[in-house]
């Protein structure tokens, strides 16, 4: 398998970001980023698809949509939706009926910043997803570079502080939104779990003091989700869309943040008498299974089943060998300016009992 660095869910100036597509790719393009997905509010931008040759490095630029119901005080249940090239923003206020009409449309949905809390000293209100009775989505996004500011400043001061120095900010993804996956995972359905920046590269001013409040290349180099893909990119526009989209419909793939160190090389896979598995995947258990999990650099892992921590190294690798069915995810931190933070989270392999098809329960949410 080859490794895909993808940064998804950035704003434009179509919607509330201050970049164009043409710079931001090739921003990205500097940042060595193999890939972005740019998603504005409620426009879906047609034509900008394809690469960007920048200093060397060849990125491709796709465009999605994150789509919310504008109608709705505060706008709740966000939507990031990929691969399709019909406008789908009409459909928001009814986030079932826009479920069924991506994936009727052969696209992903991705269920935005699941757990976005309000910042009442910016006057920003909480904008979570709330309609968790929705099913069939391909995915949530369990981190988000943007709103995990909201959880961290506690006044305007702190805000500041935020804006000069954006590295202090991320911790991880929040507990609640965790706790969210596992437990739809729970139910039987692969959910596949993405980061996002959620970049806009926004203006501020307090006073004096003008900034342009966490830039591009910031984002670009902090929260990534890296796909495994069979091949890296061709310059085909269709066969390498193609591939990317369908990565992250099976979740191959992980969320790594690689401002502290550099998450590639990142593995999880698991091996039984006559098959391996990836993230993503299923593998039925014969005899036994042997999980192993590879991190580019010491720090520490922690293997879950079914959402709970079953074992813990602070080595480089880990081994498991189990013939216990279950849902089995990676998350690894590491230290990075005096706290412990995450640093990469997986997703999950999925260990089904011989006499089960799958542990894949289509659309019961």
């Amino acid at each position: 398998m080859h490794e895909l660095v993808v940064n998804l869910h950035i704003h434009t100036t179509y919607s509330d970001g201050s970049g164009l597509h043409a710079g931001i790719a090739r921003t990205a393009s500097d940042s060595h980023l193999d890939a972005i997905i740019i998603t504005d509010h409620n426009v879906l931008v047609q034509g900008l698809n394809g690469y960007i040759n920048n200093n060397g490095h060849k990125t491709l630029l796709l465009v999605g949509e994150e789509i919310h119901d504008q109608d709705r005080i505060p706008q709740k249940n966000h939507l990031l939706v990929l691969g399709i090239t019909r406008e789908a923003a009409t459909l928001a206020d009814d986030p079932q009926e826009l479920v069924d009409f991506v994936k009727a449309k052969g696209g992903l949905s991705f269920i935005a910043h699941p757990i976005d809390p309000e910042l009442k000293i910016f006057n920003e209100s909480d904008i979570s997803w709330e309609d968790w009775n929705v099913k069939g989505f391909t995915g949530i996004e369990i981190w988000n570079g943007f709103s995990e500011l909201k959880t961290v400043v506690k006044s305007k001061l702190g805000a500041l502080k935020y804006a000069f120095f954006p590295e202090l900010i991320a911790h991880g993804p929040l507990p609640q939104t965790l706790l969210r996956w596992d437990t739809l995972l729970s139910h039987g359905q692969h959910v596949v779990a993405i980061g996002g920046s959620d970049s806009h590269a926004l203006s501020m001013r307090m006073g004096p003091i003008r900034k342009t409040i966490f830039p591009y290349n910031y984002h670009f180099s902090a929260i990534n989700t890296h796909l495994l893909t069979p091949s890296y990119l061709s310059g085909n526009l269709s066969v390498d869309s193609g591939m990317i989209y369908a990565a992250f419909a099976k979740g191959n793939a992980f969320i790594g943040y690689d401002l502290p160190a550099s998450t590639y090389g990142f593995r999880f896979s698991a091996q039984s008498m006559d098959k391996e598995a990836i993230m993503g995947d299923d593998i039925h258990i014969k005899g036994s299974v042997t999980l192993q999990v590879h991190t580019p650099g010491n720090a520490e892992i922690s293997l879950l089943k079914d959402g709970k921590t079953i074992k813990t190294t602070r080595k480089e690798n880990l081994v498991h060998i189990t013939n216990d069915p279950g849902i089995y995810r990676v998350e690894v931190h590491r230290n990075y300016l005096g706290k412990k933070r995450s640093w990469i989270y997986s997703n999950p392999i999925y260990l089904v009992s011989e006499d089960k098809s799958s542990l894949r329960k289509s659309d019961t949410l």
